[in-house]
């Protein structure tokens, strides 16, 4: 089994007047939800996101067809768009304008798709080409530009517990993210952990809960309203007591308040490196696919917040934008680890280039 690389940890900056030592300790311990002992069907092993993909094997054929239906939307919206522009006509100058409106409105980017525009001029300009012809060719293309943020994440097994920090807007699918890996590394054997950090909202505690159980794992909590940082903090210091292997914390995603945010978000980065001068081992970033290009802007604020080291795009399945994968890897070249077009935990696999760009376009692996 291969573990995910630690990606590089950007630098954090701490507030002179915080200090030094670790914040005192609560009244009484955070309370624990103990998750009851993994029925045979609950610890069944699934298809975990740490594993490199495998398109060949027939799990590989299963989760394609799986991706390729998810990215419905998207490889239709293409696919007539292609097909409407090429058929039965030159690659000239007015038909290349239509498809480059076309890419932009897929919402590609207006980079990427002027780069996809000048290869198909330099290969085939003036030539009459088929719509397959076309498609195979913008996959390649894609291909080209998503291969380099290919990067399943690895866990350091030098890191115990390795700590993933999970960020992101409220609705983007954060808890639902943490708690499908938390299943697919219960599966793998691994003792786990789960941080309840967006402590404002009940409900996201109660799902975090509700997945908790589901893999059997403890979910540290605290009251709503409670400091998002203690509550790590406790966290951390719980789960290197008992030898975890992985710690996942939910973090809170209030964009109106953006400076409250990235408040509390450097406060936990701070006081996780008063227990491991390591901590957060990995920043995961998760994009609703849906938004389209509104996910430039949150992976900016994010970044400029906490650092990123990595992305899983959720909800490939609702949206015909699935493109925009495609502009964040050639704008930020942020490591993608995982792509999500469903509800259950096996829906959230490891991203390969191939597989995503044939996809998009609606061609066979």
């Amino acid at each position: 089994m291969r573990f995910w690389r630690r990606g590089n940890m950007p630098e954090t900056v701490l507030d002179p007047n915080e200090p030094a030592e670790a914040p005192e300790a609560p009244p009484e311990p955070a309370p624990l939800v103990p998750a009851p002992e993994p029925t045979i069907a609950e610890a069944a092993p699934v298809a975990a996101v740490i594993e490199e993909p495998r398109p060949q094997s027939e799990e590989g054929q299963g989760w394609f067809r799986r991706l390729r239906s998810g990215l419905q939307k998207s490889s239709t919206r293409l696919t007539e768009g292609i097909n409407a522009i090429f058929l039965r006509r030159r690659l000239d100058d007015e038909a290349l304008a239509e498809l480059e409106d076309l890419l932009i409105s897929s919402d590609m980017g207006v980079g990427v798709s002027g780069e996809v525009i000048q290869s198909l001029r330099r290969t085939r300009f003036n030539q009459e080409v088929a719509p397959e012809e076309v498609r195979a060719a913008l996959a390649e293309e894609v291909i080209r530009l998503v291969e380099p943020v290919m990067k399943p994440l690895r866990l350091d097994p030098a890191k115990k517990p390795f700590v993933i920090l999970v960020v992101g807007v409220n609705g983007s699918g954060k808890t639902t993210t943490i708690g499908k890996l938390a299943r697919q590394y219960r599966g793998d054997g691994r003792a786990v952990m789960l941080a309840a950090g967006d402590t404002f909202r009940a409900a996201a505690v109660e799902q975090l809960q509700v997945w908790g159980e589901r893999a059997g794992c403890e979910v540290v909590t605290r009251p709503t309203g409670s400091d998002a940082a203690g509550l790590a903090y406790d966290a951390l210091v719980r789960a290197r007591n008992q030898g975890t292997d992985i710690l996942l914390i939910d973090t809170a995603g209030r964009l109106q308040n953006k400076t409250d945010l990235m408040g509390e978000l450097q406060k936990i980065v701070r006081v996780l490196k008063k227990v491991d001068a390591t901590a957060p081992h990995s920043v995961l970033l998760v994009l609703d696919a849906t938004v389209g290009q509104n996910a430039h802007a949150q992976a900016e604020i994010f970044r400029q917040m906490v650092g990123v080291t990595g992305i899983v795009m959720t909800k490939l399945d609702g949206t015909a934008r699935g493109g925009v994968l495609v502009s964040l890897a050639e704008k930020y070249g942020i490591p993608i680890h995982a792509i999500g077009v469903g509800e259950g935990a096996d829906d959230l696999r490891p991203f390969e280039a191939r597989a995503y760009a044939r996809s998009l376009v609606g061609l066979d692996a």
